[in-house]
């Protein structure tokens, strides 16, 4: 398993935001981590990538204590959040290069990765350019590289498409299969359940802090049916589990 997670509770003063009992990844998954609004998504993904460490529980990725194993754990880990993570006042290159540096690449290796990692997002021949005069979109391809120009074995990606038109969702979901087909293990969340439906081969619903239905989407579609026989979505599958839409 690339991670493991036992008994993890976190709270905020008498609210418990999280409480998973147990949850496995297995290497090589697109896993998509579904929930409502304040369902503990984001609280458990702020553990996995360390920026909560005041928990309890066990939590272990790669087969080391997130605690303990805090920067070996983050030298293989990318993390795209859903805030921009980007510096107007660096080019593309600049900002990439930034980020490559923090990861400890160095000399020939840090321009070829940068090259390399733009023009995996498709952003080489605007390299010069910076993020203010890109599209919603642009700029989503570039927090992208900013978090994969070290070939991170696991990435979590943070509503990686939100706020931008169909066409540059639909590259951004291409790039997701190719990041997982060349190696990666990825922990996706979205609002848009055709995307987890297009993408996840793995996904798992919150709600309340607690994990309430985990499977492939034929075998959660399975957990509903409908009277009339009917084929059911995963988005009404998940209205019927959570009482409440994914988003308005």
């Amino acid at each position: 398993m690339i991670i493991s997670i036992k008994n993890l509770e976190k709270s905020y003063k008498d609210f418990k935001a999280v409480d998973i009992q147990e949850l496995n990844i297995k290497e090589g998954e697109i896993f998509g981590l579904l929930g409502p609004n304040g369902a503990g998504k984001t609280t458990t993904i702020s553990v996995l990538s360390g920026i909560y460490t005041k928990f309890t529980g066990d939590v272990k990725i790669f087969n080391k204590d997130v605690k303990k194993d805090s920067l070996e754990i983050k030298k293989n880990m990318g993390v795209v959040p859903q805030d921009l993570a980007l510096v107007d006042d660096l080019t593309a290159y600049e900002n990439v290069t930034f980020f490559a540096r923090l990861y400890g690449l160095k000399g020939e290796k840090l321009k070829a990765s940068v090259k390399e990692t733009l023009e995996f997002v498709g952003l080489w021949d605007r390299k010069s350019d910076f993020p203010t005069k890109f599209s919603g979109g642009m700029k989503r391809r570039l927090n992208i590289a900013c978090a994969i120009v070290h070939k991170p074995r696991l990435i979590i990606m943070d509503e990686p498409t939100v706020g931008i038109d169909p066409q540059s969702r639909n590259n951004i979901l291409e790039t997701v299969k190719k990041l997982n087909e060349q190696g990666s293990t990825i922990i996706y969340t979205s609002h848009y359940m055709e995307e987890v439906e297009a993408i996840c081969t793995d996904i798992c619903i919150m709600d309340k802090g607690k994990i309430i239905a985990r499977g492939s989407k034929e075998e959660l579609k399975s957990l509903v049916s409908k009277e009339d026989g009917s084929n059911i979505t995963l988005e009404e599958v998940f209205l019927d589990l959570t009482g409440k839409k994914l988003r308005d």
